[in-house]
């Protein structure tokens, strides 16, 4: 038996927002001491332990005991605009989840000036009235003043069974980050903050960091491989340049650590970090609040979507539509009267919800009722509850009962689904099947419908289940929800990203077939029901679920158990929750989703995204989102192993040819200068592709890191490498001299660059089709490109740094020819990869978008 006493909340009024402002000021924000963003030395500390920075300090101090003292300053130097890149992509980073954060922070229903408000937990002071309901975490400590609920307080106690809390009693204290699990009530709060139980916890209880994802996780491991390799190679040629080469140890040395730069991958951490940061804020802008970065991979990914009906695909804004008795039917459409035969049915359905409902079908019966019965005698504002049922798995119903007179009297008054209200009324099996037909024939009309039932108990004890009552059926409710006028185009664009959308509810399958056919969700007719479902062993309910895509008259266990059949089946599943008890199936799908305005905190925090306006149109741009994101990872990612290829190797091969040294550290620390910009910036705003949507969904094992991606990236690299090669060679090889050929090969790499942005920007347009249509980041990187390249010839320190001279015609023209001749090579293998890509499975084309 649930018993509940709902709080008298129209009688309080709570602060006023000056008093509230005014003590807020006072005692400060309602936060726990948590996790505080990464301090400047932080930063830097953690640039200090790069090995790039490292390999700058190394080449800095070579520098000086050559004597090569321009160099040295250039490069350690070099370490201040290495930190200051730094700051600038952690303050990007930090900013975005600061915003999301805020997003995210617990929030609370408080009394303000006689209104219920929604504020931040944060705003939440001393004095304010709390409205609590199942599911709501508890803002700050409070004493309950009037209702009566259980909340768990295992966070403080480590006992997992619920406290009952009454008024009045010494049971009356709430703590703060405690959860409501059955109830509603009214409380005051006492203390905030750290003054709390739970903040004088202390740190134990501070904000963790966010864990690294999969990504993440994988990258790390790519990049200190890369490393270990690169070391051993550098040793490698270390020994070459010493042994073979003739050259000095310090000399070898040093070419040996350009080696290592040039083979460092160290931009595909920044990647990653950087792109699921934002791409979370991007998405938070599309209403959809990202509470786990990592949940960022799984968006692209998502081949189910299994949603709910009430307020995702419909309005969630519930009014009755029709009423029925026996022989009579009212429409609410165009009436002018409520006829006397249905005031008794509108009294006790009124009598049967909270006079201050959450629920919105509750909320619809209250707003009926006092429109239909104001000023009449079936109006009962004043009667209060001694106890009531709730609804149960076994009973899909709620009885209220109130005491009537002196006596043990009490009057009954019920609501429910059809079936569960007719079972409470034990009545013959023709009267059922009628009641039970005509609830069929509304649900049919996309009708949600519920039955009402009164009764009469005379008593001091309770029974302990309502089917030891005596009812009498009065009627049918008829609710309409109508459904988002986004939501058929958002199912199609799903249909068109090989996305299956599949409605789980609660409802009546009729009433969900009707809803299914309005928005276009499915075109079978199947629909599978929960009874059903238990009925069913794994294996056969999952070769069901292929063929249906309505489940109705779902309990939460239910949906728990259809996502992990989901999921079995190859399936990546993302799922829509509100209620405490969706909580265990948000938290079992791959990407779970909780409605941000009539979710509870405990299925908020249970899910990974958060829906700010319960909106399905908004799960899908979050999924467009997603997908842009991994395009763009995947995008950068091959651009930073194919622009290093050519850097290695002009680093490598001279040596090994006997050539003049081609590039120095001074040149690989400048061309990073180029390389971080491109993928932190110019790829991460790169929009979407047009394509984005009409694609099947990525594998979720799928990576950038996969040999396809990296593959093309090599090939692409090596080529520019080997143009660039012997255009220097062929410099060389006509009498020029190294400075004026290392001058006209390094313009043609820098040059070349930019072609290996454009390269991967679209793979599947012209590399000057897109130049910057759309990216403004395009052009502008193109004109740094430019003005670095000025600066490096133009300025004669720079100049004389890196080796190089002030251009001649004919170095000019040896640029162009090597710089044109990488273009036409990159065109060429992406129109020969675009050709391949088409005879190929889908598979590969995802793996390079």
């Amino acid at each position: 038996m649930n018993v509940t006493r709902p709080p008298s909340i129209r009688n309080l009024r709570g602060l006023d927002a000056a008093e509230a402002a005014r003590r807020l000021a006072a005692n400060g924000p309602n936060i726990l001491p948590g996790s505080s963003p990464k301090s400047f030395f932080n930063i830097v500390a953690g640039v200090l332990v790069e090995p790039m920075f490292l390999m700058l300090l190394i080449a800095g101090g070579l520098y000086l005991a050559l004597g090569d003292t321009a160099e040295a300053i250039f490069l350690l130097s070099s370490v201040l605009v290495v930190i200051g890149i730094t700051l600038i992509q952690e303050g990007k980073t930090q900013r975005a989840l600061e915003s999301l954060r805020d997003l995210s922070a617990p929030r609370a229903l408080v009394m303000r000036d006689g209104e219920e408000l929604r504020i931040a937990g944060r705003d939440v002071v001393i004095g304010d009235l709390l409205v609590l309901h199942e599911g709501d975490r508890i803002a700050a400590d409070a004493i309950l003043i009037d209702g009566q609920l259980d909340a768990n307080e295992s966070l403080l106690t480590g006992e997992a069974v619920p406290v009952s809390k009454l008024p009045d009693t010494a049971e009356n204290r709430l703590f703060a980050s405690t959860l409501v699990t059955r109830g509603v009530g009214l409380a005051e709060v006492t203390a905030t903050a750290a003054a709390s139980a739970v903040g004088r916890i202390g740190a134990a209880l501070a904000a963790t960091e966010e864990p690294p994802s999969g990504l993440q996780r994988a990258s790390r491991r790519l990049v200190r491989n890369l490393t270990v390799i690169g070391l051993l190679l550098a040793m490698v040629y270390l020994l070459i340049n010493w042994l073979w080469n003739g050259q000095s140890l310090l000399e070898s040395l040093l070419a040996s650590i350009a080696l290592t730069m040039a083979i460092l991958p160290e931009e595909i951490p920044v990647i990653l970090t950087v792109f699921l940061a934002l791409g979370a804020w991007r998405i938070s802008q599309r209403k959809v609040l990202t509470r786990r970065v990592p949940a960022v991979e799984g968006l692209g990914a998502i081949s189910v979507l299994a949603v709910d009906k009430t307020g995702t695909l419909t309005e969630n804004r519930m009014q009755i539509a029709e009423l029925h008795l026996q022989e009579m039917t009212f429409v609410h459409a165009g009436a002018e009267e409520l006829v006397e035969p249905f005031h008794e049915l509108v009294e006790f359905a009124m009598l049967a919800t909270p006079s201050d409902p959450f629920d919105p079908m509750e909320k619809a019966i209250q707003q009926f009722g006092l429109h239909w019965l104001t000023g009449t005698e079936h109006v009962h504002a004043e009667w209060s509850p001694e106890f009531e049922y709730g609804l149960s798995p076994d009973i899909l119903a709620m009885t209220r009962v109130f005491p009537i007179g002196a006596s043990d009297q009490h009057m009954l008054a019920t609501k429910g689904a059809p079936e569960a209200v007719v079972d409470l009324c034990h009545l013959a099996a023709a009267e059922a099947s009628r009641i039970l037909a005509q609830a069929e024939a509304m649900a049919m009309r996309g009708l949600r419908v519920l039955g009402v039932a009164r009764g009469r108990w005379q008593g001091e004890t309770p029974p302990r289940s309502q089917h030891d009552f005596n009812f009498q059926f009065l009627g049918l409710l008829g609710f309409v929800d109508p459904p988002r006028a986004d939501v058929p185009a958002a199912i199609a664009e799903c249909r068109g990203a090989g996305i299956r959308i599949i409605m789980l509810t609660g409802d009546h399958p009729a009433t969900a077939m009707a809803i299914a056919d309005e928005v276009g969700l499915s075109e079978r007719a199947d629909v599978i029901s929960g009874s059903e479902i238990d009925t069913l062993d794994d294996r056969t309910l999952r070769e069901r679920l292929r063929h249906v895509d309505v489940c109705a008259r779902l309990q939460p266990v239910q949906k728990l158990r259809l996502v992990r059949l989901l999921r079995e089946d190859g399936e990546v599943v993302a799922m829509t929750g509100d209620g405490v008890n969706d909580a265990p199936a948000l938290k079992a799908a791959d990407v779970g989703i909780a409605m941000g305005q009539r979710g509870t905190d405990v299925a908020r925090e249970s899910a990974a995204l958060v829906l700010l306006d319960d909106s399905f149109a908004s799960i899908v741009a979050a999924i467009r989102q997603g997908r842009r994101i991994y395009d763009n990872i995947t995008k950068a990612t091959r651009f930073v192993f194919a622009v290093h290829m050519p850097i290695i190797a002009l680093t490598l091969v001279p040596s090994l040819l006997h050539w003049p040294v081609m590039l120095m550290p001074v040149h690989i620390v400048l061309l990073e200068l180029l390389i971080d910009p491109a993928c932190s910036i110019v790829f991460e705003a790169e929009p979407e592709a047009d394509d984005i949507m009409q694609r099947p969904p990525r594998a979720l094992a799928s990576s950038p890191f996969a040999a396809g991606n990296i593959g093309v990236a090599v090939v692409q690299g090596i080529g520019t490498a080997l143009i660039l090669l012997a255009g220097y060679g062929c410099m060389l090889g006509l009498g020029v001299d190294a400075a004026h050929s290392r001058t006209a090969t390094f313009i043609a790499l820098i040059i070349s660059l930019f072609a290996l942005i454009l390269a991967n920007r679209h793979p599947d347009h012209a590399l000057m089709a897109n130049g910057g249509r759309r990216n403004r980041w395009v052009r502008r990187m193109f004109a740094a490109i430019l003005l670095l390249l000025a600066l490096a010839i133009g300025v004669p320190f720079l100049r004389e740094v890196m080796g190089l001279v002030t251009p001649t015609l004919a170095d000019l023209l040896g640029a162009a020819i090597v710089f044109v001749l990488t273009f036409l090579w990159l065109e060429g293998l992406r129109l020969a990869l675009h050709l391949f890509v088409r005879s190929t499975p889908s598979t590969l084309a995802r793996e390079n978008p």
